[in-house]
């Protein structure tokens, strides 16, 4: 493996931190899904609820749906190896209180829940800096690879995780399923432990949370291709889950039904998403984005209405795989297309608003499928699942995939902090930046053109109140006015700027006239000074 070429399927197995959290993740991924089965069967021998056995699975996503923007945010302004190493532990000491609460035999239904809440926040603490850390193991070539890799090492798992849950759930009970689990995040907090990632030096101070979280809602928002792929996602999920969210519920409606019949249903899922896997190079290969989540759609739709309509155990399985594939070409275009459309100051962000809609979508699912199988039937339930994902590979006609890579998002490294002559602080502001140009009236269109581009740039990186003025009395003279909350915030401002933005700028400056650059005014706006602040540099009085 690690003498293929640097854009093969298995490129990112050169690296060896990759290669080492990799194999570690497939032994977490087991035991989590051996704790799965576990808390998906226990509740159908704690209840009869279709309800409340579909909210094992919600119980799993809505904490990703609530927590992920702030892992995110955390992720892309703290270490992010500190943040995967506490969500391990959180997730390892839950695991390990929901054996010994299911040993001692203290669960109740919602007790259950209580558990698996916990451990899916755990999970939503780690998902966003351990999927941002992709771009930090492998370099930007591999990334696609790297991501795809991933979903194949989650469904090796998939494949034989579910099976053999079902057998230790069957042969020893539901509590050694969950210690199980507990132990399988050791080797990935020792891995985790001598990872030495390469941290990038910081050109500016640490954003703060709240701003944080604030800047990557406003840059997903003003962001119309993410924004497409997150809806598709939160659509997807919404309807996906109902296969796995009514699985338990499906398995135990056969005669022969059992906990091992739910973990070989599981399995052939699994088999699936690791064909779906397999084949997506080729599949990318052949067809663009928006086709393959058209086909992605229609597949998973044709097989939840199969589970819905037929009664034959052999027709579930085989229905299941086309499901699986469905379900990893789906998700791991929409996780690379995010990672390949936002540059690195947001990216864990962005990443953790796509895991809010997809998980919230999936949550919600579970919730509504679970509602509709108790009131109407099991078979309605999964049947109009189907029709919802039909009607999701239609939207594609309105909401179409983009296409990743198709702009430069490293940094342009270009700004430097200009030399202040008054004694500002990074706190200070707010600041007011003006731009002037010289535009000449036949390339006004062309100017328009570019700054309604500039406009959005400007507010998705931090920018408010933007405006473009003219001058009245010399009509040539245009400006450019935005402003900033403090000076930190300017600097970052600026050192977002990446180079397909960069474009822009160069596009500007081509149409300006002047016999220089275009000239840049940066004021701070005072109502009051105190002694201290804002004093020239220059004959400064010190106060004590």
């Amino acid at each position: 493996m690690t003498n293929q070429p640097p854009n093969s399927a298995f490129a990112p197995f050169r690296h060896r931190d990759f290669r080492v959290l990799w194999s570690v993740t497939l032994i977490s991924n087991f035991g989590g899904l051996v704790q799965a089965v576990g808390a998906a069967w226990m509740m159908t021998q704690l209840t009869d609820s279709a309800t409340l056995i579909a909210l094992v699975q919600a119980s799993n996503t809505l904490p990703i749906m609530l927590l992920a923007i702030m892992s995110g945010a955390l992720a892309d302004i703290f270490d992010r190896k500190t943040l995967l190493l506490t969500a391990q532990l959180m997730m390892t000491v839950t695991s390990a209180g929901l054996a010994v609460a299911a040993w001692q035999g203290w669960l109740t239904p919602w007790s259950l829940l209580v558990f698996t809440f916990l451990i899916g926040s755990g999970q939503a603490l780690y998902n966003p800096p351990w999927q941002a850390s992709m771009g930090d193991l492998v370099p930007r070539a591999d990334l696609p690879a790297a991501v795809t890799l991933n979903s194949v090492g989650f469904n090796l798992m998939r494949s034989i995780g579910p099976a053999a849950g079902g057998l230790i759930v069957a042969g020893f009970g539901a509590a050694v399923a969950f210690m199980i689990n507990a132990i399988s995040y050791v080797p990935l907090l020792g891995a985790l432990l001598r990872w030495k990632p390469e941290i990038a030096p910081r050109t500016a101070p640490p954003e703060e949370f709240l701003p944080a979280m604030a800047a990557g809602l406003r840059y997903v928002a003003l962001s119309p291709n993410l924004m497409r792929v997150i809806l598709r996602a939160a659509l997807f999920g919404f309807a996906a889950v109902a296969a796995l969210a009514l699985l338990p519920l499906v398995a135990k409606g056969h005669p022969e039904g059992g906990s091992m019949l739910f973990g070989m249903l599981l399995g052939c899922f699994g088999l699936g998403a690791i064909c779906g896997a397999v084949l997506n190079p080729r599949v990318r290969a052949r067809y663009n984005n928006e086709m393959i989540v058209r086909i992605a759609f229609a597949g998973f739709a044709l097989a939840l209405i199969t589970l819905g309509q037929t009664e034959q155990v052999w027709l579930h399985g085989v229905a299941l795989l086309p499901a699986g594939a469905s379900w990893v070409m789906a998700l791991s275009l929409f996780n690379v297309t995010v990672q390949l459309s936002t540059p690195r100051w947001v990216v864990a962000r962005a990443l953790a608003l796509y895991q809010t809609a997809t998980f919230g979508g999936m949550a919600a699912g579970s919730w509504a499928w679970g509602s509709v199988a108790g009131a109407h039937g099991l078979p309605l339930a999964l049947t109009l699942a189907g029709c919802v994902l039909a009607f999701g590979a239609l939207i594609g006609l309105w909401l179409r995939a983009p296409e990743f890579g198709a702009v430069d998002l490293d940094p342009v490294n270009r700004f430097r902090e200009p030399a202040l002559q008054l004694d500002l602080r990074g706190r200070s502001g707010p600041i007011m930046v003006m731009v002037d140009y010289r535009i000449s009236q036949q390339d006004v269109p062309e100017f328009l053109r570019l700054m309604k581009l500039r406009r959005n740039i400007r507010r998705r990186d931090g920018a408010r109140n933007w405006a473009l003025l003219r001058d009245l009395e010399h009509p040539e003279t245009w400006s450019e006015s935005y402003h900033i909350a403090t000076w930190d915030e300017y600097v970052r401002h600026n050192l977002r700027r990446t180079k397909s933005d960069a474009e822009v700028t160069f596009a500007l400056r081509e149409l300006h006239r002047g016999d220089a650059d275009p000239v840049v005014h940066r004021m701070i706006e005072r109502h009051s000074i105190s002694q201290s602040d804002d004093v020239p540099l220059v004959g400064k009085i010190e106060v004590p």
